[in-house]
């Protein structure tokens, strides 16, 4: 960006308010122009600076995070970052905070603040520098239903829309980072109940990865679940990495397995789904399809060419219905897409695709 970015910062908290303002400015690319204490002073703020993100906290008097969330990506859609605190409430509502259209968040310590949110200065800031230059789109109706509520079942296909008999060595593996929860969500809501296993990373912190999953399995006909080390990989379940790890794909005789294991960082991320990707192209080869979302960054480009150069067939998602075209675009560059595709179009291509596989099965049977 040729000008600064231009940060709002909206917290109840004095202190987090200095320390935000301190971490903004100490970039030479973005300014605090302002700080709010509560979502109603900040409403005004907004009007009167014209901010390119905001950085809002979950829980303050008056309006909370979320209410407020819901109001401004109706009416005036624009990046917003969430403070969220490290908690079961505080992880749920932060799924519920990208739902409604923020584009990512912080998970802020419950103690030692000062010193827990200076040690998480470059990842705040990295994350305001990916806000400004998100495509942000007004928030559906349908996204302000309540945090406990089915936003998005209606999207899900009938419960009858059933693939068939289908081998089990197919594996579907999807990677994604900003902006993903809600792709991920998309195309899974659209997959039958006997849809070949799903094996998923999500750039995401521990803690937040098990609210992701139960809200992702309260809304799809496929059972979704944290992955777990060791256990077999079922045709009907999606497991999805558990923040702060490696996950990837192994067999024990005819079956896949789950490995979530220690492992460092791999291209700064973990889970990263390069460590996915290249495990799916030694051990799945030809029975996989690859799908890379929305995201900032080259995680698992290089790895999902690994896929197709074994095989694979795969998908990425196109620049218009991406958050950040960060990973799609290294992907294709990669020569690893098979298909660009609208996000809403990914499902059913693939699910068009397994189909054809079934009846492929049924005319040697």
């Amino acid at each position: 960006m040729s000008r600064k970015i231009r940060v709002i910062v909206v917290d109840d908290s004095a202190l987090v308010r200095s320390l935000l303002s301190e971490i903004i400015n100490r970039q030479r690319d973005m300014e605090c122009i302002g700080t709010a204490n509560d979502p109603l002073v900040a409403r005004e703020m907004i009007r009167e600076l014209n901010p390119d993100v905001i950085t809002l906290d979950v829980e303050m008097p008056r309006m909370d995070g979320i209410d407020f969330l819901g109001r401004l990506m109706r009416l005036r859609p624009m990046p917003v970052v969430m403070i969220s605190t490290l908690t079961e409430r505080g992880a749920e509502v932060t799924m519920k905070a990208l739902e409604l259209g923020a584009v990512d968040f912080v998970a802020k310590p419950r103690v030692g603040l000062a010193s827990g949110l200076n040690d998480l200065a470059a990842q705040i800031v990295d994350k305001i520098r990916v806000a400004a230059v998100a495509q942000v789109r007004r928030a559906p109706v349908r996204d302000a239903a309540p945090a406990g509520g089915g936003a998005g079942a209606a999207v899900a296909p009938p419960a009858s829309a059933l693939l068939g008999r289908l081998s089990t060595e197919k594996l579907i593996c999807i990677g994604a980072s900003t902006g993903g929860t809600e792709a991920i969500k998309e195309v899974l809501v659209q997959m039958p109940a006997d849809s070949p296993a799903i094996v998923i990373t999500q750039h995401m912190p521990p803690g937040f990865t098990t609210s992701f999953a139960a809200r992702l399995n309260g809304l799809c006909q496929i059972t979704v679940k944290e992955a777990v080390n060791g256990e077999r990989i079922l045709p009907g379940h999606a497991y999805i990495a558990p923040g702060g790890t490696q996950f990837h794909v192994a067999r024990s005789g005819a079956n896949y397995v789950a490995v979530v294991d220690d492992g460092p960082p791999v291209n700064r991320h973990k889970p990263s789904v390069e460590v996915l990707f290249k495990s799916a192209a030694a051990v799945v080869g030809r029975n996989a399809f690859g799908i890379m979302l929305t995201g900032m960054g080259n995680d698992g480009a290089a790895a999902m060419r690994e896929m197709k150069d074994a095989g694979s067939y795969n998908y990425v998602q196109d620049e218009a219905t991406c958050i950040v075209f960060g990973m799609p675009r290294e992907a294709i560059a990669h020569g690893a897409a098979d298909e660009v595709l609208p996000l809403g179009q990914i499902a059913s291509a693939l699910i068009t695709r397994l189909r054809g596989a079934t009846d492929r099965l049924h005319h040697r049977i």
